[in-house]
Parts: structure tokens; sequence; C-alpha cells
């Protein structure tokens, strides 16, 4: 049988790809914007490309905000940005 690979939508393209070629962004449940390089930890999650664009679109739409459900600060982008690089 063939194991069913999850699919998520990056929030930046609006493309669905597999779970594994997307980066995990999680509020753990202190509140805190961290990227999650496992895609096991707690809290809330959304999947961009790694990709600058895809941030960017994602921060421009305020998508990332609405789907973590929280206020984000520019400097929470700021070092998403440099994660990316």
């Amino acid at each position: 049988m063939v194991k069913k690979i999850p699919q998520r939508m990056c929030l930046g393209c609006q493309e669905r790809k597999n779970k594994k070629e997307l980066i995990r962004i999680v509020r753990t449940p202190e509140g805190e914007i961290v990227i999650d390089p496992t895609g096991k930890k707690n809290g809330r999650g959304a999947y961009i490309c790694p990709d600058l664009n895809c941030l960017e679109a994602t921060i421009k739409s305020k998508r990332l905000e609405k789907s973590l459900e929280v206020e984000i600060s520019d400097e929470v982008y700021q070092s998403l940005r440099e994660q990316l690089k």
C-alpha cells in the first residue's frame, strides 16, 4: 500500500505542496512565533515555502497573522527573514 504524503498549502503562493517541502511556523502555547524545523512542536502551525518571496507575500497579506490568530511584530518577521536566508 502506498503511504499518503500529507499536503499543506503555502500561505504565500497558495500552492499545495508536500508537507516536507514547506517550513512550519508555529505559535507556541506561550505565544511565541518560531520556525519549527521538526514539525512536531506544540501550538498552532502555518506553512510557507522556503522562499523569501512567499514570506513577503504572507506578510503583506497578513495571512500569517490570520492563520496563527495573533498579531505579529516587525521583529518577529525580521527574525523569520533571517532564518529563511
